[in-house]
Parts: C-alpha cells; structure tokens; sequence
C-alpha cells in the first residue's frame, strides 16, 4: 500500500493512513507520561492535587503540556493530509510533533532540568503548529 496524498475518489475520500501513525504514537508518549504521575502518585499516596510536592508538579506539568498541545497539533496534522500534502511533508510535519513531545518532557523532567531540551522540543512543537496551520491557509485562500 502507497502512503502518498493522492486526490480522492469521486464519491470517496481519501482515508487518512499518515496521520494515525503519529496520532497513535503520541498517544503512547501521552500514556508514558501518564503512568509516570500516576504511578508517582501511587508510591507516594497523593491521590489529589500535588498537597505541594515539586516532584509530582513537574511530572503533572509534562502530562497537562502534551495534553494542552498535542490535539490541536494532530487535527492540523489530519487536516494537512486531508487537503493532499505530500506524504513527506505530512511525515515532517508528524515527526516534527513526535519529536518536539518527547524532548520536552525529557528536559523539563530532568533534575536539574536540561533546558536545551525543553526548548528544542518547544520549537519542533510550535513550527511544526504554525507550519501546519499557515499551509492550510494557504490552501484555503490561494
């Protein structure tokens, strides 16, 4: 099976084969980071708030901030490969977001934090946003 952006059938739309893959890995990062609060949770017997435990803060945070930007990253995502971007572009775009999402929490978890990381995975994040978001304005209005 191809996994290029071909113009859909007459009747038929083109399914959507790039953008679950990097749905489906986030997800994965997502449940990650998950289990790493909750299982901290678990150990520690916080079962609401963070009763001012830094550790478990940072680890809520990395959680609350994939969560914040990875929907809005995967609907551009789909969007981009709905309107037939190119397989490569809708790869760069996806491994963009993938990339960005991992780093960030590697850094911001890390004591003491590497901020290098948290900053790179920010921008892959937020170009990756913005690239998606500007190539759909531009296929809209041009």
């Amino acid at each position: 099976m191809s996994h290029s952006a071909k113009a859909p059938d007459k009747g038929h739309p083109k399914p959507l084969t790039l953008t679950p893959i990097y749905a489906a890995l986030c997800a994965l990062v997502f449940l990650g980071l998950s289990w790493h609060v909750i299982a901290y949770r678990r150990v520690n017997r916080i079962s609401l708030g963070d009763t001012g435990d830094k550790a478990l803060l940072k680890r809520m945070r990395a959680q609350a901030n994939a969560a914040e930007y990875m929907p809005i990253a995967l609907i551009l995502l789909a969007l981009t490969e709905a309107n037939g971007a190119p397989a490569l572009a809708v790869h760069a775009l996806g491994l963009a977001l993938l990339t960005g999402r991992i780093l960030h929490p590697l850094g911001f978890a890390a004591t003491p934090q590497k901020f290098i990381l948290r900053q790179v995975g920010m921008v892959l994040t937020l170009a990756m946003i913005a690239a998606s978001a500007l190539g759909l304005l531009g296929h809209a209005l041009f």
